[in-house]
């Protein structure tokens, strides 16, 4: 098993690769010049040409690729052109904001979609399970900063209830961080919480249908037994899939609610460093959330192949009794 965990993340290095080069060509070859921003509007084009020279924007684009992956492999991110500050040292300032916004979104998306996907599949073709899917078609439907701004009039301006901006840390307090951090994990949860209650329900649809489900009715068991019991531990495989992908994706998602609610992370940063074409920021962030990603992947689709292997040797056991 450890092998197959191993082979797993030995094949994310091609993909990597195959995203280091995708992201050095969008941004060198993409209009616009750092050089030009540092030096200002009204700058000479030998100041411009110097500070190309001096930041090393002359060179060819294989030549700055090869440093680039030099750099890459003694674990250097390069320096920010701007505030002249090791890359890695700019993402460790801002990861604290992104890791707890992305945790307690999930945790919210957790805690809301499985008990609806549950409730709507006991409910099916009633009025609670049209209910549930209107609502996961609107949360898919709507942008996030239109949310974002929808409840910051509401909750923020009208009723006064959160600020409308900000992060506090948790080590300055749970309740100030919780109460800074709640609106803005709210508008980032609602696609998920649709997203996850839609492959609840639908999970939990299809092991309904099985004959065991049928037999233990037959036994005389109630409905919130057999969902207990037997449905939800049968259909927690894709769910759970589901939620640790979805966690891969809110590290790169943060991206627009960051900048809505002015939360100092890796979303804020990546935004900033886009306006002022910082390149090694650029280049630095997006590693990092494709690393986080395909190793996440990795690791879940390696317990989701362990725990498929468990079910096919209970059930082969079962059957030879």
């Amino acid at each position: 098993m450890l092998t197959f965990i191993l082979r797993r993340l030995i094949a994310t290095i091609p993909v990597m690769g195959v995203v280091a080069l995708f992201v050095f060509l969008l941004l060198h070859l993409s209009p616009g010049d750092p050089a030009t921003v540092i030096a200002g509007d009204y700058a000479s084009p030998a100041d411009i040409a110097r500070i190309r020279a001096q930041l090393g924007l002359d060179q060819p684009l294989y030549i700055q690729f090869t440093n680039w992956l030099v750099q890459l492999s003694r674990g250097d991110l390069g320096i920010s052109i701007f505030s002249n500050l090791p890359v890695s040292q700019l993402i460790l300032q801002r990861v604290e904001p992104t890791l707890s916004l992305a945790l307690l979104t999930l945790f919210i998306a957790i805690f809301v979609a499985v008990p609806l996907g549950i409730l709507a599949a006991w409910k099916a073709g009633t009025w609670i399970d049209r209910t549930v899917m209107a609502f996961s078609v609107l949360g898919f439907s709507t942008p996030v900063f239109v949310l974002g701004y929808a409840l910051i009039y509401v909750f923020a301006l009208k009723l006064g209830l959160f600020p409308v901006q900000g992060f506090v840390s948790v080590s300055d307090g749970l309740m100030p961080f919780l109460h800074r951090l709640i609106l803005p994990s709210i508008t980032l949860s609602v696609i998920f919480i649709a997203l996850f209650a839609r492959i609840t329900r639908a999970s939990i649809l299809e092991i309904l249908n099985e004959d065991y489900i049928r037999t233990a009715r037959a036994k005389g068991l109630g409905d919130p037994s057999i969902l207990s019991r037997h449905a939800l531990p049968n259909a927690a495989v894709p769910i759970i899939t589901v939620i640790g992908i979805g966690f891969a994706l809110l590290i790169g998602g943060v991206v627009v609610t960051e900048s809505v609610y002015n939360i100092p992370g890796l979303g804020r940063l990546t935004v900033d460093a886009v306006l002022r074409r910082d390149y090694p920021v650029i280049q630095g962030i997006i590693l990092v959330f494709s690393v986080t990603s395909c190793v996440l992947e990795s690791i879940i689709f390696s317990k989701m192949f362990i725990l498929l292997m468990r079910a096919d040797l209970i059930f082969l056991l079962l059957r030879q009794k």
